[in-house]
């Protein structure tokens, strides 16, 4: 039972699509398919009507990378922000483009500050930041960090990793030119694909290059290609495409604002029922916590590694800190098919056993009944 910041449980719906039968990935059948994906995807991510959507064949960390190779060239001024492990990375794999990174830093938990954006934005080709911060559980304001960048002429990347699908994502509203998720995180789909969009700015400036994109794999000229022109490029996985499909149908069925409802509810429960043993809040502000990251600080004396391996002995995987907060929190995820009550309640029946704590079951079933009623009943049948 997955309980981590990603991948997430596959979604019922994706799990099926997966076993079918493989076609060919020239097939007409899976070109209408990617047609319906590419408009999707404009839909969760909040796109202009014909901005360019595709899968990248490769996790989260792949679309971080397309993104720095199409659009940033060597002597470009990039901006990160990095208050974590993630805009780190963005920082090192812009660095090797050939890119003069300056950052922009935050403590651990603590959101980034668009004042310090603002600051050094002048001559500044590329703002990267990342919207949900997984190694920390922080949310960055990129709405706010967006208005500050769009009067400058430099673009906008925004991992959207932790965020879209689960979390308000406007890319044509805020100006966001290049965003990219995973399809193991929010949608419950099988790891192995990164949604991206990009926004025809972005594109324009794709166009405009000195020189040649040096990732041929996600060379944008070549996805474009097969997603709008259905000429070859590369073998994709037609069978990932497929279950991707499904999972984000689904989300998108579900509908996003109830989505974010969800999570949020879920993540209250959550607190609710642990606090009285001694957890707590890692991000201090409630503005700047992450719904689908729970970040958690632990109680004073808590067995970190050692409840972890019980509760693996039991089938339950929950992911402790990264790096310096290794032992000190424990992030749960709430993403997709993770931010349900059934799965959080077979922690809880574990802790309880575990910690000696009677009574922290019903304390959930109360704290269900109190803020989410409608899952209630099947949640306990």
């Amino acid at each position: 039972m997955l309980l981590t910041p990603g991948p997430t449980p596959i979604h019922p719906k994706a799990m099926r699509a997966l076993m079918r039968g493989m076609l060919g990935h020239m097939d007409p059948e899976v070109f209408a398919l990617n047609r319906e994906i590419q408009q999707d995807l404009r839909v969760m991510y909040g796109t202009e009507p014909e901005a360019f959507t595709a899968l990248l064949a490769g996790t989260g960390s792949l679309g971080m990378e397309a993104g720095f190779a199409n659009l940033v060239e060597a002597g470009d001024e990039v901006l990160v922000c990095a208050n974590g492990s993630f805009g780190r990375r963005m920082a090192e794999m812009a660095a090797r483009y050939g890119a003069r990174v300056r950052l922009v830093t935050a403590p651990l938990g603590e959101a980034i500050n668009p004042a310090d954006v603002a600051a050094h934005l002048d001559g500044v080709n590329m703002v990267a930041v990342v919207h949900g911060e997984t190694s920390t559980g922080v949310l960055n304001p990129v709405p706010e960090i967006a208005e500050l960048v769009r009067g400058s002429g430099a673009l906008l990347t925004v991992d959207a990793v932790t965020t879209a699908g689960m979390e308000p994502f406007h890319m044509q509203d805020w100006g966001v030119d290049y965003a990219y998720t995973g399809a193991q995180k929010c949608l419950s789909a099988p790891p192995g694909l990164a949604p991206i969009a990009v926004s025809e700015r972005a594109f324009a400036r794709f166009a405009a290059r000195r020189s040649p994109t040096p990732l041929w794999y996600c060379d944008l000229e070549g996805l474009r290609d097969y997603w709008v022109d259905h000429t070859y490029h590369h073998t994709v996985p037609v069978n990932l495409h497929f279950a991707f499909h499904a999972a984000l149908r689904a989300a998108l069925d579900e509908g996003l604002e109830r989505r974010q409802r969800r999570v949020r509810a879920m993540g209250q429960v959550i607190e609710r029922t642990l606090a009285p043993l001694g957890f707590s809040h890692y991000v201090r502000r409630p503005e700047d916590r992450l719904p689908t990251v729970l970040a958690l600080r632990l109680p004073e004396g808590f067995d970190d590694a050692g409840v972890r391996k019980a509760l693996r002995e039991r089938e339950i995987s929950v992911t402790g800190g990264l790096g310096p907060t290794a032992g000190v929190i424990w992030r749960l995820g709430l993403m997709g098919e993770s931010a349900r009550p059934a799965p959080y309640r077979a922690l809880m029946v574990a802790l309880q056993d575990l910690l000696g704590e009677p009574g922290l079951v019903r304390r959930y079933e109360e704290a269900l009944g109190a803020l989410m009623p409608e899952e209630t009943q099947p949640a306990l049948a």
